[in-house]
């Protein structure tokens, strides 16, 4: 999406684009969610899967010849949303602006940010009691901040708040007062961060690591292969990895969390299926005090194994807790295809807190975004 925008915007052309800023309920797209509409009619990307696309392409083409930008809800509460189509029962805010070079002229440089994985955050005022404010936008990195919302006390509360939800990679609708007044309301800035992907490391140079690699690439996460021997570790074996390492997996993975190059996002899989590979980095990884996955394949007396000469290393009840082996979900896979599926479930599951469990026999909501929602809202109240 983000290379059509720039295609037209280089052109010089002005795009509609509209973006999921808030959603509420079973929404089928979360905020950060996009669509382009060109001049020529053309249009990429989704804001809803299908719900409310149309109603959504009128309203970007409209505003894309207007030049005034649009702040619209959809639901099933709503009579003209419900006529577009949203049969989920959720409701979405989807903020619809003009994009060109005058209207945005630092798309560039952030589309040069996003390609080389550096993180930057685009904050941009979408309700405001003064509809000159509305549509004005600051880029936010964690160095530099360039363009203004209106005011300097605005820009610098702002500022502070999108490198907060920057450093958490989170997008979300702030409020503020007129001026950037934090208890006050009438003014609502969407802070959209664009971070560095985050990082799969895949211990173990077999077949079943060159299936999750590629579904770890298309779940968008950065791809290290690493095993100790070259012979396997090759990246021919493993096209779709972003690097291939040939190192011990306990070095390899030492030196990367010394180098600051693991984090909450970061998820760890052990495929060596021997134990003078895995336990050394199982060490390592269950150390980390930031790493948002840990997980080992092998069979149940494998684990059972492997436990025991984790807890002689000495390693806590705690640190053994936060290791997901046998790695997976209970899919009943069989295949490296297969299998890669079920580590990726697993792996999904552990981020949102989901529970593995078939949805047609659950009630309730179908997203569980509590805990990234959470370690928001508590950033926000410590500052």
């Amino acid at each position: 999406m983000l290379a059509e925008l720039m295609s037209i915007w280089r052109a010089g052309g002005t795009a509609g684009l509209g973006t999921v800023v808030r959603t509420f309920r079973s929404a089928p797209r979360p905020p950060g969610a996009s669509m382009v509409v060109a001049p020529d009619g053309a249009v990429s990307g989704s804001v809803s899967g299908g719900c409310i696309e149309g109603a959504v392409y009128e309203l970007a083409a409209e505003v894309a010849q207007t030049g005034m930008a649009r702040l619209e809800r959809y639901g099933v509460s709503d009579d003209t949303a419900f006529a577009a189509g949203l049969t989920c029962g959720g409701m979405i805010d989807i903020f619809v602006e003009s994009i060109s070079q005058p209207t945005f002229p630092e798309l560039a440089a952030v589309a040069g940010d996003i390609d080389a994985d550096r993180p930057v955050a685009i904050a941009t005022v979408i309700a405001h009691p003064d509809a000159q404010w509305v549509g004005r936008r600051l880029v936010v990195r964690p160095d530099t901040v360039t363009g203004t919302l209106g005011s300097p006390r605005a820009d610098a509360a702002v500022t502070d708040d999108a490198r907060g939800l920057l450093a958490l990679g989170g997008s979300q609708v702030l409020t503020y007062g007129p001026d950037g007044q934090r208890l006050g309301e009438g003014m609502e800035v969407f802070v959209s961060s664009c971070t560095p992907r985050p990082r799969m490391l895949v211990f173990g140079a077999i077949d079943f690591a060159a299936a999750l690699a590629r579904q770890g690439s298309f779940l968008g996460y950065r791809v290290t292969v690493c095993d100790a021997r070259a012979v396997f570790a090759t990246p021919i074996r493993f096209p779709t990895a972003d690097e291939v390492v040939v190192d011990w997996p306990n070095r390899y993975l030492t030196a990367q969390a010394e180098a600051g190059a693991i984090d909450d996002r970061t998820v760890i899989c052990v495929l060596t299926h021997d134990p003078k590979f895995d336990v050394p980095v199982l060490e390592v990884a269950l150390r980390l005090p930031h790493v948002g996955y840990v997980g080992a394949m092998g069979s149940r007396r494998t684990h059972d194994d492997r436990i025991q000469r984790l807890r002689a290393a000495g390693l806590t009840d705690a640190e053994l807790k936060r290791l997901s082996s046998p790695i997976g979900l209970d899919l009943g896979a069989r295949t490296p295809e297969e299998t890669a599926v079920s580590i990726a479930a697993d792996i999904i599951a552990r981020r949102w807190g989901g529970g593995g469990l078939r949805l047609a026999e659950m009630a309730g909501r179908i997203h569980h975004d509590a805990q990234v929602e959470g370690e928001l809202k508590d950033y926000l109240t410590r500052h």
